[in-house]
């Protein structure tokens, strides 16, 4: 049992995702339903797990970022980050439209008339800017108001490196910022453990999500779901191109993108992916000032692979009603779909609320909406997996743009990484 432990324990990361994914897939279509009941805890404890690792993540990394950051480049950061976000979901949408446009997903299909679908309330952009500011710092951490706990960290990040940079509290300051910093490694040393349990949970999710979904829904919806992946693929070689442009090497890059990537798309869940996110970033030798400011707010905010479903959705729907999009109607998409993207931030079901928020708007047919809850699980995966994609790659390149290299060979292992 030793040795079998040892074996796993030193073998890759990703290796071992590898296999739980497709194992997963195997067990699922073998198993059916009995599989799905059986191994459904064993998913739920990783998404716990990684639930549980958010707040003490964000909140310490991004208070030992901002302390360690150079004077001035607080802001000159933080606005590239946002510059960033908002251009990357701006193109993702409209590549989206021009695959979608191609391919013309639903073309044949007519809508059910018994279909129906109710749209999830959706906060807006308003609602969203003013969860910025918690009212109660203990309720935006219970209730994982991202944004709210990215607020805290910065306020009291600034805090204490004003205490550091005061002449009576210097040293005060010093000693609260040696207790942040051990909190901090003490974090990522319980994430060092739980990324040992990954790969079960990730076993158990894809075997879940393929009982439970089958052969059928995919291949009854199976134009939207390829026309969907070309999209995300296409997006993924524009990343390429922009990291080669900003000179940040594939190899190195995807050296360390590929586990969270990998566990995206099991889990569909950017915030809980989060952990592993910044796990990458420090193996690739990122500053903590930089990944530890755009990859939490990447996860809330930074959505390419839901900003590219949107705009597959609406072309679908518009084909399945019979009435294919204009030039204006277009336009409309991705402006409205930019913005929904953050306004929808951090609500559970988000991808089907923002199609939902779209088409109300533009005028599409909401019930189509219920024909695209049948492959939400699937379309989601991959999704999810480029949104954490785009908010690793906008890191990079501005790391990249920093000054920073990223690291030919993986980051020293420290403490808390060691044996990952």
């Amino acid at each position: 049992m030793t040795r079998i432990w040892k074996a796993y324990s030193q073998a890759s990361l990703i290796l071992r995702v590898t296999i739980a994914l497709v194992l997963g897939v195997l067990v699922g279509l073998m198993g059916g339903e009995p599989v799905a009941v059986w191994l459904a805890p064993l998913g739920d404890i990783l998404l716990r797990l990684l639930t549980f690792l958010i707040v003490p993540i964000v909140l310490f990394t991004l208070m030992v970022g901002v302390n360690q950051s150079r004077e001035g480049s607080a802001g000159r950061i933080g606005g590239k980050v946002f510059g960033y976000y908002l251009a990357s979901s701006a193109l993702a949408i409209t590549v989206g439209l021009i695959i979608a446009t191609l391919f013309n997903p639903g073309s044949g299909m007519r809508l059910d008339e018994q279909a129906s679908f109710s749209v999830p309330d959706n906060p807006g952009v308003v609602d969203t800017l003013l969860n910025i500011v918690p009212n109660n710092i203990i309720g935006a951490f219970a209730e994982l108001n991202m944004l709210g706990i990215i607020f805290t960290a910065l306020v009291f990040g600034i805090a204490l490196l004003k205490m550091r940079q005061s002449e009576h509290q210097q040293a005060m300051g010093e000693r609260l910022y040696e207790v942040i910093e051990a909190l901090n490694e003490v974090t990522l040393k319980v994430m060092s453990g739980v990324l040992h349990y990954v790969p079960i949970g990730v076993f158990a999710i894809v075997a879940e999500t393929v009982s439970q979904q089958g052969l059928e829904t995919l291949l009854s919806l199976g134009d939207m779901v390829v026309v969907l992946y070309i999209a995300l693929a296409a997006h993924l070689l524009i990343y390429c191109g922009i990291m080669r442009l900003f000179g940040v090497k594939l190899r190195t890059f995807f050296r360390e993108a590929r586990t969270p990537m990998a566990t995206a798309f099991a889990t569909q869940s950017s915030s809980g992916t989060l952990p592993l996110t910044i796990n990458a970033a420090h193996r690739l030798g990122i500053s903590k000032s930089i990944y530890g400011f755009s990859l939490p707010l990447g996860a809330t905010l930074n959505m390419d692979g839901a900003a590219i479903r949107i705009a597959i959705s609406a072309v679908f729907a518009a084909n399945v009603i019979g009435a294919p999009l204009d030039f204006i109607s277009m336009v409309q998409i991705v402006l409205i779909g930019t913005l929904v993207s953050v306004g929808t931030a951090g609500v559970p079901g988000a991808g089907i609320i923002m199609i939902a928020t779209v088409f109300a708007q533009v005028g599409l047919p909401i019930e189509t909406v219920a024909l695209l809850t049948a492959i939400d699980a699937l379309v989601g995966m991959g999704a999810t997996a480029l949104n954490v994609t785009g908010d690793l790659v906008g890191t990079s390149v501005i790391a990249q743009s920093e000054g920073e290299a990223l690291k030919e060979t993986p980051l020293e292992d420290t403490p808390a990484t060691a044996k990952v």
